[in-house]
């Protein structure tokens, strides 16, 4: 401040008015210092700046790109043609402004013929073009249609289109999210390429809480600190079993857990909180973000980072290596595999199980009728039936004990009364060695209820309820509920039924997931 006697002012821009130099009053004055008025500004009212217009008039909407987009593809929603050539067509960021006439005409005969599950050969900007109306919303009325058409579209088109692999898999897990699906995300872990570990996080506390029939090998190597990869076993022959049925060793011993110790595996080795992850929706795509919104929260629990739990899933990798090692042959063990004793014979005995299983599988059937012979095997058994049927009882007990051995494989007569000329083909078996047991057949025999109540004895309340399980029409899903609650899985229990099923009546009464249709009505009763 100067020291020459004057005293501060400041200058004030009035519209409409030249005063300046106004002084400020002294501290020590009662009475503020006003400016004085023109006469002129005091006679009409002064003119205020406004920075914005205060009228609550309704704002104009705001359009956007996207938006237009969404509209059109509505107003097209319904459109097809009949015939069309294809014209090739390339665009960054398709959409139906950037398509000739010709080129929009194949597009809508291609997208109808995809709308039928039919997939003809066509351009990845075509492709996009399509996948941008599903995500949006158009073109399907039930998310899970709208789902299933992306999952589709991806697998018909993966194989030549790359490019596919790097959005469609974020796309189809935004969808799911955006809609609240209910569906897994193995594959889209799978096929990816790039996505972020939330996914499988996602999938592998899904599976291993609720689902681990559904577990994938691929989204267990998340949980493994062995990179089997690198294993020379995997890199050659054993990569097709390890696949398999690493997944159905984790599955079996979370059931297992669950049944010694009454927690799955989560909930023993618990990894700690969710942790809330923003996702950016539809990144890359044509997307109207007023549909859905511009980014979702996603609770993510940390599965793999609980080390107890890393432990566990990497000895189970290493185990199940060892032990298909040896089924399969191979020379050399890892070493250093160390789990319970329980758990490690439970293992042995499934994969003994299942990897004989699938042998026998694989050299097919044992037994096949000599087509030459079939028209008297089929005469002989309507006689045999027809004795069963009129003797009385007395007479059926002599039959009984006559020296006849019973059949333990092969075709039953009355099973093939009906066998075409393909299937004769298909079954041979030495007709010497048929001809006199036919008339012991174990469902028409005499000592049949025997033999039901016998198996019936045989059987444990757990393989009884796994019986019962497989007459009700949901029954994979009730075999397998079942199994998983008492620490064991279906296979299992279906070969476990089966082998007393051979053992007393001479026959296996489950084939794959499914009671044999001649055997329902005795099962009924016990």
């Amino acid at each position: 401040m100067s020291k020459d006697g004057k005293q501060p002012h400041f200058t004030e821009l009035v519209w409409e008015s030249t005063e300046h130099n106004v002084p400020i009053p002294p501290r020590n004055s009662s009475e503020p210092a006003l400016p004085k008025l023109s006469s002129k500004a005091s006679s009409e009212p002064s003119l205020q700046l406004q920075l914005w217009d205060t009228e609550t008039d309704t704002p104009e909407p705001v359009t956007t790109t996207e938006g237009q987009f969404v509209t059109r593809a509505k107003e097209l929603e319904h459109k097809t043609e009949d015939s069309a050539l294809f014209v090739p067509f390339k665009s960054y960021w398709p959409t139906y402004g950037h398509m000739t006439g010709t080129q929009s005409r194949w597009y809508f005969y291609w997208r109808n013929e995809v709308r039928q599950d039919r997939y003809p050969k066509t351009d990845l900007s075509y492709i996009f073009l399509h996948v941008y109306e599903l995500i949006n919303g158009v073109g399907w009325e039930d998310p899970y249609d709208g789902y299933r058409q992306l999952s589709q579209i991806w697998e018909a088109y993966r194989e030549n289109y790359k490019r596919l692999d790097q959005y469609l898999g974020g796309w189809i897990a935004d969808f799911s999210f955006v809609h609240h699906l209910d569906v897994p995300l193995s594959l889209i872990v799978a096929r990816s390429r790039g996505l972020a570990g939330d996914l499988a996080e996602l999938e592998l506390e899904r599976c291993l809480t609720v689902s681990p029939e559904q577990l994938t090998f691929t989204v267990l190597t998340a949980m493994s600190d062995y990179d089997i990869s690198k294993s020379k076993f995997y890199m050659g022959e054993g990569k097709e079993a390890l696949e398999r049925f690493i997944p159905q060793v984790v599955a079996l011993i979370n059931a297992y857990v669950s049944r010694k110790h009454g927690s799955n595996l989560v909930e023993m080795f618990p990894p700690g909180p969710s942790v809330m992850r923003e996702r950016y929706l539809f990144r890359s795509a044509v997307y109207d973000i007023s549909l859905y919104g511009y980014s979702v929260l996603i609770p993510v629990v940390r599965i793999s980072k609980s080390p107890p739990l890393r432990s566990l899933i990497t000895r189970l990798f290493r185990l199940t290596e060892n032990k298909l090692r040896e089924l399969m042959g191979y020379r050399g063990r890892l070493k250093g595999v160390n789990v319970d004793a329980d758990m490690d014979d439970l293992i042995t005995r499934f994969l003994k199980r299942e990897f004989e299983k699938e042998k026998q599988e694989d050299k097919g059937p044992a037994v096949v009728i000599d087509r030459e012979k079939l028209e008297r095997l089929q005469s002989d058994s309507e006689i045999v039936r027809t004795m069963l049927t009129v003797e009385e009882m007395n007479e059926l007990e002599e039959f009984e004990d006559s020296d006849i051995e019973i059949i333990s494989e092969g075709p039953e007569p009355e099973k093939n009364e009906k066998i075409d000329e393909k299937e004769k083909e298909q079954i041979i078996v030495p007709f010497e060695s048929l001809e006199p047991k036919l008339a012991t057949e174990k469902v028409q025999s005499a000592n049949e209820g025997t033999e039901w109540e016998q198996f019936a004895n045989a059987l444990s309340s757990l393989q009884h309820e796994a019986l019962l399980a497989l007459m009700n029409e949901d029954r994979i899903h009730a075999i397998q509920k079942l199994a998983a609650v008492n620490g064991t899985m279906s296979e299992l229990l279906i070969d476990e039924i089966n082998d007393i099923a051979m053992d007393i009546l001479g026959d296996l009464i489950i084939d794959g997931e499914e009671i044999a249709e001649e055997y329902k009505i005795y099962l009924l009763n016990i």
